[in-house]
């Protein structure tokens, strides 16, 4: 069975192994997700399984999503993500996934946004050097030519402008430790996004 789920960022902590050895580890609180939908290439072309996950108020849905809801026979849920599969009928709509799909030593990658970090220039956003600082010079942190003989800015030009906010996956990561009963995973390393960021963890064979 393909494993996935969906989570939320808690923070970061360390563990210590037997030997006395410092882990430094991301707390995430991983699920429990609600399968609402099954996909098969009969029907839509490709195997996945979406998923729900965190409470939300029915009535801050609008009528479709509502209905979706309905129709799967689940409570209305916050999130909704899709996770690629081999065999979905190995899953039922209702269906339950915690945290133990997960153990100690499975690799996974992990999927969130990251920090935002607004508007920065080409030495914070791209690492350019800055220029001389002393003998007049007069450009220290300016981004500089732009390309000669051109009448327009090329496509994918490393300019200022907006620093972070993207989707990002890091990938294999090692679960450290699984709690089932408070549904939360550790694994080792940073992961993206800020503390209570909605994350999507899915094992490294997928």
């Amino acid at each position: 069975m393909a494993k996935g789920i969906l989570g939320r960022k808690l923070g970061m902590t360390q563990v210590f192994k037997e030997d006395g050895t410092v882990i430094p580890v991301t707390v995430l609180e991983a699920g429990p997700c609600t399968v609402v939908q099954k996909k098969t290439v009969e029907t839509d072309g490709y195997n996945s399984i979406q998923v729900g996950f965190g409470e939300v108020n029915r009535a801050r849905l609008n009528k479709p999503r509502q209905g979706h809801f309905a129709r799967a026979g689940v409570e209305p849920l916050k999130h909704l993500r899709e996770f690629r599969v081999d065999k979905p009928e190995e899953y039922e709509v209702g269906q339950v996934i915690k945290a133990d799909v997960f153990a100690p030593g499975d690799k996974v990658h992990v999927t969130g946004i990251s920090r935002g970090k607004g508007f920065a220039g080409p030495m914070k956003r791209w690492g350019f050097s800055r220029g001389p600082m002393s003998h007049g010079s007069k450009y220290h942190r300016a981004t500089g030519s732009l390309m000669s003989l051109m009448t327009r800015v090329p496509r994918g030009r490393k300019m200022p402008g907006r620093m972070g906010g993207k989707r990002v996956t890091v990938r294999n990561l090692e679960v450290v430790r699984v709690d089932p009963e408070r549904n939360l995973l550790l694994v080792k390393g940073a992961v993206p996004g800020a503390r209570g960021a909605l994350v999507a963890i899915r094992g490294a064979d997928q």
